[in-house]
């Protein structure tokens, strides 16, 4: 398996650290369980979450980024592992406490559906009281889809939601760019 991001991989640790405020909102669970990671890539937000007591499951299609993921896993001993496939075929939801989805949905013509139909099939499929977490750039058309895509679902209880801005730079190149995040959390009804 390939993926595109392999290249950029090259680059250990290439998107730097999570979002702080990803870690805070994770940090205010007193009981830490299961969270699956979708689309982790080398593992900036599994990492992150693993250190803070979770066990976490992270899915990629990148096998440079998984094979990352993994090695800091090993060195560090956290409970953590590195699944290589394609998160679109991922079919097993249950049993997960938090699903995690960060700067997975750009919602462009051609990849709307497949990514509408993919956060339904994850609501659908993950168990009452799973928390699913969202980190999206914080525009008005890729906030619209989302919301109108949970809505859709009924059952969900808005549980947080925060804005804030995301700076990467570019070590390479110099390059720096701020964008405007949202972080927004449901849970499943039971």
């Amino acid at each position: 398996m390939s993926s595109g991001y392999d290249k950029y991989y090259q680059t250990e640790n290439l998107f730097g650290e999570p979002y702080p405020e990803l870690i805070a909102f994770l940090k205010t669970y007193s009981t830490k369980g299961i969270l699956l990671d979708l689309g982790c890539g080398q593992g900036r937000d599994a990492i992150a979450i693993a250190r803070l007591g979770y066990e976490v499951v992270g899915i990629d299609n990148s096998a440079i980024g998984i094979a990352q993921l993994n090695q800091r896993a090993a060195k560090e001993k956290l409970s953590l592992k590195g699944i290589l496939a394609d998160i679109y075929l991922h079919e097993d939801f249950s049993n997960f406490d938090f699903i995690l989805l960060d700067s997975m949905f750009h919602f462009t013509k051609k990849d709307e559906q497949k990514e509408t139909d993919f956060i339904k099939k994850i609501i659908t499929g993950s168990d009452p009281d799973t928390v699913v977490t969202f980190c999206i750039q914080n525009s008005k058309k890729k906030l619209a889809i989302l919301e109108h895509t949970l809505n859709s679902m009924g059952t969900l209880n808005r549980i947080h939601e925060t804005s804030f801005p995301y700076q990467f730079k570019d070590d390479a190149t110099g390059h720096i760019s701020i964008t405007d995040y949202k972080l927004i959390a449901v849970k499943k009804q039971r």
